[in-house]
């Protein structure tokens, strides 16, 4: 399983430069008969899962639930998973709240444990209380999984 895991506050302009590069990035595991991995929500996770399908890249996405059930997306969200889930192949329920970071975070750390690669779409900044990209990028590391880091050029975070 391929991740793709990233800032939540990347600009429109800096998603168009990923989708291609990922579309690139993502072939060459479809030809390894993988699959990619994302966590619903809009920016990253869509074009990521834009990407893969071009790619020809099976994906599964993670929706959030309780007890068993789908639970509740944040409102900006929801177009975002409705797409993700008619470009997947596999849908999976992981019992966490989307509104609580720390949830997220748990879910994330769980997610990447069963990943054998993570793509990061990173600008190497630290973890700041509300991004954890530098967080998950550590984690994987640390667990000997192997990240790769995107940032191409011209790549901007909004109000950076």
């Amino acid at each position: 399983m391929i991740a793709v895991v990233g800032h939540t506050d990347l600009t429109g302009p800096t998603l168009e430069l990923l989708e291609a590069e990922l579309r690139t990035r993502l072939a060459a595991f479809t030809r390894a008969g993988r699959a990619g991995l994302v966590r619903a929500g809009q920016g990253l996770p869509l074009i990521a899962g834009r990407a893969a399908r071009a790619a020809g890249l099976a994906l599964e996405t993670v929706l959030p639930s309780r007890q068993g059930l789908p639970d509740m997306l944040r409102t900006p969200d929801h177009k975002a998973a409705g797409e993700l889930l008619m470009l997947s192949r596999t849908l999976r329920l992981f019992d966490f709240d989307p509104a609580d970071r720390a949830s997220c975070v748990r879910a994330d750390e769980s997610l990447l444990r069963a990943c054998a690669r993570v793509l990061a779409v990173w600008d190497g900044s630290a973890a700041d209380g509300r991004d954890t990209t530098a967080h998950l990028v550590a984690f994987a590391r640390a667990r000997g999984i192997r990240v790769d880091v995107l940032w191409p050029d011209g790549a901007r975070r909004a109000g950076a």
